[in-house]
């Protein structure tokens, strides 16, 4: 128990440093903070279901393109959904293909779409994106690029 709350806690300090850089003159300091709690809570669901660094990963990327307001009012379903469906399209989807999920139980959908790839100055794969998500009738949207690391895993970076 004390190994995963440690984990948790890493995982937490690792959204948090990794998404201060997210922070950019066109958002404000409302969706900058809700970002990275988004992240961070997001970075502690994948770590507490055992996903190891993938489900951290996987957490981290959900919570940050759903900030912290939009994240709240989703249930553990639609989180999951909207994991797999991100990281399936920056993954496998061609630009501009735009994948679906729709949770029949909560009624909550969302769409993603990766617009661009290419290559950082570092040479990794990075992905443009939009997403948006329906709450409660709501249309919620975040833009941003996210690269491959090393381990394969996606990594929002603004």
């Amino acid at each position: 128990m004390r190994s995963g709350l440690s984990k948790g806690l890493a995982a937490l300090a690792v959204a948090a440093l990794l998404l201060s850089a997210c922070a950019t003159a066109r958002r404000s300091p409302k969706t900058t903070v809700g970002a990275l709690g988004g992240a961070a809570a997001g970075g502690l669901i994948g770590s507490a279901a055992g996903g190891g660094s993938t489900g951290i990963a996987a957490g981290v990327i959900l919570g940050g393109l759903l900030g912290g307001a939009v994240g709240n009012v989703l249930d553990q379903r639609d989180k999951e959904l909207a994991t797999k469906q991100a990281q399936d399209s920056l993954e496998n989807a061609k630009s501009g293909q735009t994948s679906q999920w729709r949770n029949p139980d909560s009624g909550n959908s969302g769409s993603f779409t990766p617009t661009r790839t290419f290559e950082d100055s570092s040479g990794r794969q990075c992905r443009e994106y939009q997403q948006e998500i329906m709450v409660g009738g709501e249309k919620h949207q975040s833009y941003g690029t996210a690269c491959r690391m090393p381990d394969g895993t996606w990594q929002i970076q603004n």
